[in-house]
């Protein structure tokens, strides 16, 4: 299904990092890659984030985002539940669990401005990042491939952004990056459908620690 330009603008406005959820202060472990896994150029920031886009992000969280946009639109409470439960069972660090439960936590509030029922909807469920994005997904006519594409290149953007900052890298530079990212997204997007909930997974040994180290690292511009 091509969405229609409502849908498409839903979906450009959801993946935007203008969005009040304060994606902007996390880096994902690329604060810390920079002082403690060589990431001091285009080249190699490049590769460290294409690396984490196929081998991180997009077997789990874009994996997982899938499935619950899914759950959603079938009002399968039980499965939103359990997806959002294994989203906090994987994050590894406090810091990447303080991520995901405050973005979520933020874009609910955010929801509640153009969803009358978010409140009821949320009620008890304590909703991460990734599950509270499927959610507004879900209330637009969009098909959950181009969900799964607003997702990844909003991922992409807050990612390329903490890179030219932490890095640190010029303007250009970050866009040529975020060029790269943008040709390799369709097919993390469609590994990341295919997966199933044996398959899905979130080990990134080298990120957990880089996570860890970060949390204690000396003059810090982001929270993970």
């Amino acid at each position: 299904m091509t969405p229609g330009p409502h849908s498409l603008l839903q979906l450009i406005w959801l993946a935007s990092p203008a969005l009040p959820v304060g994606g902007f202060s996390y880096s994902e472990g690329v604060e810390a890659a920079v002082e403690w896994a060589g990431i001091d150029s285009e080249p190699r920031a490049a590769e460290w984030l294409a690396d984490q886009l196929h081998l991180g992000f997009a077997r789990g969280d874009l994996a997982l985002f899938a499935q619950a946009v899914g759950a959603w639109r079938a009002n399968d409470m039980q499965r939103v539940r359990e997806l959002n439960q294994w989203v906090m069972n994987t994050r590894e660090s406090a810091e990447f669990f303080l991520q995901t439960e405050q973005m979520g936590r933020s874009f609910v509030e955010w929801l509640k401005l153009h969803h009358a029922d978010t409140a009821e909807v949320f009620a008890g469920l304590p909703a991460t990042y990734p599950v509270a994005f499927a959610f507004a997904v879900s209330r637009t006519d969009a098909s959950v491939h181009d969900g799964c594409l607003a997702f990844a290149f909003g991922w992409a953007e807050n990612m390329v952004a903490a890179a030219v900052k932490a890095v640190p890298l010029g303007q250009s530079a970050g866009q040529r990056i975020l060029g790269r990212l943008s040709q390799e997204i369709p097919d993390a997007v469609a590994r990341a459908m295919a997966l199933g909930d044996d398959e899905r997974q979130a080990f990134a040994p080298l990120l957990a620690v880089l996570s860890a180290r970060h949390e204690t690292q000396y003059s810090r511009l982001f929270r993970s």
